[in-house]
């Protein structure tokens, strides 16, 4: 009996093997594929809500608020849970708290109701990312942690890649909008149970490799607020304007492609839903889901190239600068020209790829080691106001105006004022000796 046990310790189940430690990868960036697929089946199927439910564009806006509104609280307390409780009751709780906002979604039945739901949803989403990262460090610190980071961000982004391109199908499919988001529910089912895979593949490996606790690596502490100088407080207001300029956008994108260009919600073809599933991501670039998806598709694709690039040239401030720039005709072009929006989608994407690839690691760079933690919870705090404020500005625009343009206007806004703050940046990183700009 003691010699099978050994044999099967030195296999698959031997918690330091390479194949032990990637199936727990596997299984921890599926933690959030469900949030990500449920937090975009909103602005994936938001033509239909507004069609059949007679909701408003304010509406379809507000409930990406809501969300916002609770994740912004759970950045206060997420990481000292996750500190106190560890990541395995801390990710439990996140993922649970997903789950069942996403069941309230989808059966709640009253407006109110799906508003609970967003909100319980988004207070379990948020923090979640913070413990997928703490469990990664914990199992890949010193051996493929940036890989890991990397997989686990592919596969997350895959869940909002499949929501924009299989939503409206979903709904077309099996004949109404509550198909789309009890597929939302069923994917936070499964990242739960991936959760507890996890749970029990963690509680046996720590035994084994004597794992220690990491703590949360975003985790606002109030009092080292005041400890930051001007380059941090320009990355901060860069990163709100960029993210508000980008998430809320495609809150509405769907259906600003429907409404301005009549693109088709779905890729006509024959077959079983696999088949017309597999279709309409041949066709992305003429469904307006599609479209809406370019900007993410083009972050999964090029970001881990991108991170080389910065790596290896620096010039951070400089392509945040550059990245900024972008957005501003981008967003000119689909609100004041009849130009196809996938081209303009396309300089976006570029922009998506390169402002994080080089505002994200800046970040370090200019704090001391100490407060990395509390300027990323500090960050994605401030990040979050932009996030609550800018999606029902969106909706409400396009209500009072019968036309996306001013929302369009709106967000190349941002993009300029994004600019300013990058070029400040850059001359602030003059005076701290060019630390961005190195390789």
């Amino acid at each position: 009996m003691t010699g099978q046990s050994t044999t099967i310790a030195r296999g698959w189940l031997n918690p330091a093997s390479r194949v032990y430690r990637f199936t727990v990868l596997f299984f921890v960036s599926m933690l959030t594929f469900g949030s990500y697929f449920a937090y975009d089946i909103i602005g994936a199927i938001a033509p239909t809500l507004i069609k059949d439910l007679g909701a408003s564009r304010e509406t379809v806006g507000t409930l990406y608020t809501v969300y916002s509104i609770a994740a912004i609280m759970s950045v206060l307390i997420g990481g000292f849970l996750i500190d106190k409780l560890g990541t395995r009751m801390a990710s439990m709780i996140f993922s649970t708290l997903v789950f069942l906002g996403s069941l309230l979604v989808a059966f709640g039945g009253s407006l109110p109701l799906v508003f609970a739901g967003r909100f319980i949803f988004g207070a379990g989403s948020e923090p979640l990312v913070v413990a997928q990262s703490a469990i990664l460090a914990r199992w890949f610190k010193g051996k493929e942690l940036a890989l890991s980071f990397g997989i686990a961000l592919t596969i997350s982004r895959l869940g909002t890649l499949f929501s924009f391109n299989t939503g409206e199908l979903i709904v077309h499919h099996f004949g109404g909008y509550r198909y789309a988001l009890i597929a939302a529910m069923l994917f936070c089912l499964l990242s739960l149970i991936s959760n507890i895979v996890y749970v029990l593949m963690d509680r046996y490996g720590e035994k084994a490799l004597e794992l220690e606790e990491t703590g949360a690596e975003e985790k606002l502490v109030l009092s080292d607020v005041k400890k930051f100088g001007p380059a941090f407080w320009y990355i901060a207001m860069l990163c709100v304007l960029f993210y508000s300029a980008i998430f809320p956008f495609t809150a509405l994108s769907t259906d600003f492609f429907v409404d301005k260009w009549g693109i088709a919600r779905v890729a006509p073809t024959g077959g079983g839903f696999f088949n017309q599933a597999f279709n309409n991501f041949l066709h992305m670039f003429s469904t307006a889901g599609g479209i809406s998806s370019i900007i993410i598709f083009a972050s999964m694709v090029l970001a881990p190239f991108a991170g080389q690039l910065v790596d290896k040239v620096g010039k951070r401030a400089t392509l945040m600068i550059f990245g900024s720039l972008l957005m501003i005709p981008s967003y000119l072009m689909m609100g004041l020209t009849h130009v196809y929006p996938a081209y303009s989608m396309l300089i976006l994407g570029a922009a998506f790829v390169l402002v994080p690839a080089a505002m994200w690691p800046s970040v370090p760079l200019i704090v001391k080691k100490e407060l990395v933690g509390t300027a990323f919870g500090l960050i994605t705090f401030i990040q979050n106001i932009g996030l609550a404020l800018f999606p029902y500005l969106n909706g409400m625009l396009r209500d009072k105006t019968h036309s996306y343009t001013a929302s369009m206007l709106m967000f190349a806004s941002l993009g300029l004022f994004g600019l300013f703050f990058a070029l400040l940046l850059k001359r602030e990183d003059r005076k701290l000796g060019g630390v961005l700009e190195r390789p």
